[in-house]
């Protein structure tokens, strides 16, 4: 076992954690490197909104096109599988293959939890068996699969829920791909990927990995972020800094000496920045006030499990946004990006964010003929 070199009296406060998080979120410069890359930097990103991966692309990359995330979709080097927390991430094919048995304990959890009492005295592993037989003849949707297995355990529900958690099920093409439609089917990931999962052994990696795209953290933002349990164990395998916040709160870190773990300055420059829906910034530690107000988090997150798109100003989340769109193709098509500050804004902050905003309206409404910015409130 590696031995950890604790530095418990250097206490980051909470501009220093906000400026390191952005750093490793791409979030203070934007990066020219491959979006294949920055989604595996990113340990991937969630994707319950198919599309939002693409806008999270756009605010961190130099040049990102629609194109280049289509074609890794298309092309199988990326997927779309549920993955961290139980929710749909978009992830390399190697991630997929890697994390999606280290997060098995979770998925199988969430089964018991949630849909148990309804799949009492079902084989599960039979269930299974029979759910990848089918998908061998073509992809299924979720009701599909309960209607397919449903006449085998006739009376039974939540069969496709329990297949969801059993096997690694990817979402396939067109679903994903910017400016195509599809509805939500499922191949298992090594039949689409054509090679076998892991064998489970890289949670002490996953742990490394989320510290040099989120951290410094807690064990507890760890588990936060994976949905899994029993992670302190995995933390002190590793040889990790520790730190503490300014609440006492020990956070961990990879040592300064290797790459990938800066520290920027609390007064660090932070251009604004548009974040689409379900972005894993705002998702990923316990203690969120690094990047966002505790009084601004009912405004961002529904009671309906939706996580709007939203503003960075300074570093923060400031307000939210959307794109709204009217007329026709015939007639020309309006597409208005509204974006509501929490607060009012100076004039320079809503010049910086007017000047973003035209940019993110070429990016994802530039086949509107007339394009607007209004600001709200």
């Amino acid at each position: 076992m590696l031995t950890r070199r604790v530095l418990t009296r250097q206490v980051l406060t909470r501009r220093v954690l906000n400026r390191a998080l952005l750093d490793r979120q791409m979030l203070l410069r934007r990066h020219d490197v491959k979006a294949l890359a920055a989604i595996e930097h990113l340990v991937g990103m969630q994707s319950q909104a198919p599309l939002s991966p693409y806008v999270g692309l756009w605010t961190r990359l130099l040049g990102f096109r629609h194109e280049e995330l289509a074609g890794l979709l298309t092309d199988r080097s990326a997927v779309r599988i549920a993955l961290m927390r139980g929710t749909i991430h978009l992830v390399s094919a190697d991630d997929c293959l890697a994390l999606r048995p280290v997060v098995q304990p979770l998925l199988d959890r969430l089964l018991r939890t949630s849909f148990g009492r309804r799949l009492d005295g079902v084989d599960l592993g039979e269930v299974a068996s029979a759910a990848r037989a089918l998908m061998e003849e073509g992809p299924l949707s979720f009701a599909e699969l309960d209607e397919l297995l449903g006449e085998r355990w006739p009376g039974r529900h939540a069969l496709a829920q329990a297949v969801r958690a059993a096997v690694p099920l990817v979402q396939v093409p067109p679903r994903g791909v910017w400016g195509a439609s599809g509805q939500a089917r499922h191949v298992p990931a090594e039949s689409w990927l054509g090679r076998p999962l892991g064998d489970g052994s890289a949670a002490g990696d996953m742990v490394l990995r989320y510290l040099r795209a989120f951290g410094p953290a807690s064990v507890k933002d760890m588990q936060v972020w994976s949905g899994l349990t029993g992670l302190r164990s995995v933390v002190k395998g590793l040889d990790l800094v520790a730190y503490r916040d300014e609440n006492g709160v020990e956070l961990f870190d990879l040592p300064s000496d290797l790459p990938g773990a800066p520290l920027p300055g609390p007064d660090a420059e932070a251009p604004v920045r548009f974040l689409g829906e379900f972005d894993n910034l705002l998702l990923s530690h316990a203690d969120r006030t690094r990047v966002i107000a505790e009084e601004h988090r009912s405004r961002v997150f529904t009671v309906n499990g939706i996580i709007r798109a939203t503003i960075l100003v300074d570093g923060f989340v400031a307000g939210l946004w959307r794109i709204e769109r009217s007329g026709s193709q015939r007639a020309g098509e309006t597409a208005v990006l509204e974006i509501e500050p929490f607060e009012p804004l100076g004039a320079a902050t809503r010049d910086a964010l007017a000047a973003e905003g035209e940019r993110l309206l070429e990016f994802a409404a530039g086949d509107a003929p007339t394009r607007g910015i209004r600001f709200l409130g």
